[in-house]
């Protein structure tokens, strides 16, 4: 689909789910925003392109440590977005395995790129928590937010370890099995 297609069809499915079963409207905003970037930052990283991951990156990362929380919630509960800054660019240099035939070299790209979805749509919902204010609708509680925000970063990285694992053995499989059918197009393209 690549970047801004993916992009925009993750906008409307994220949407349409969230009208079909709609959360708490705090929470609205977190997922409409998060996928969709999350699938952009996919996307891009799958052509090779990393200069526009690093800047979202960058600029989501600068704010939250800027905001007072940023250095007053422990490090450990934004290392994977950390991690995924770090791997942005070699990353980017492997993306296009995704769409050649080599199962291992699939594997390893298909599996990182995720890794970087992921962690993606935990930095949105971090910057949109922390220095987007929306901790404020929450609580006006610094120690309840603390609380909250620890207790997110342990389910976000169970979160990355189960679409690390769907996607080496769900994912993979899927991709090996859509390269085989004569004629068709790579979806990732």
């Amino acid at each position: 689909m690549g970047p801004e297609a993916g992009f925009y069809a993750a906008l409307i499915g994220s949407i349409a789910g969230r009208t079909i079963k709609p959360p708490t409207p705090v929470l609205f905003i977190f997922g409409v925003l998060a996928e969709p970037l999350g699938v952009l930052v996919c996307g891009f990283l799958a052509k090779g392109k990393w200069r526009s991951v690093v800047m979202i990156y960058a600029a989501m990362l600068a704010a939250y440590f800027v905001h007072p929380f940023g250095r007053w919630f422990p490090l450990w509960t934004v290392s994977d977005t950390l991690l995924a800054f770090v791997l942005i660019y070699p990353v980017a240099k492997v993306g296009g395995w995704v769409s050649k035939g080599d199962v291992k070299k699939l594997s390893v790209s298909l599996v990182l790129i995720s890794f970087l979805g992921i962690a993606t749509d935990a930095l949105v919902r971090v910057f949109l928590l922390v220095p987007g204010g929306m901790h404020m609708l929450f609580t006006s509680s610094p120690e309840v937010v603390y609380g909250i925000f620890v207790a997110g970063a342990i389910d976000s990285f169970i979160e990355d370890v189960l679409v690390v694992v769907v996607s080496f053995l769900v994912g993979v499989p899927l991709l090996v099995a859509l390269q085989k059918i004569p004629g068709f197009e790579y979806p990732l393209t």
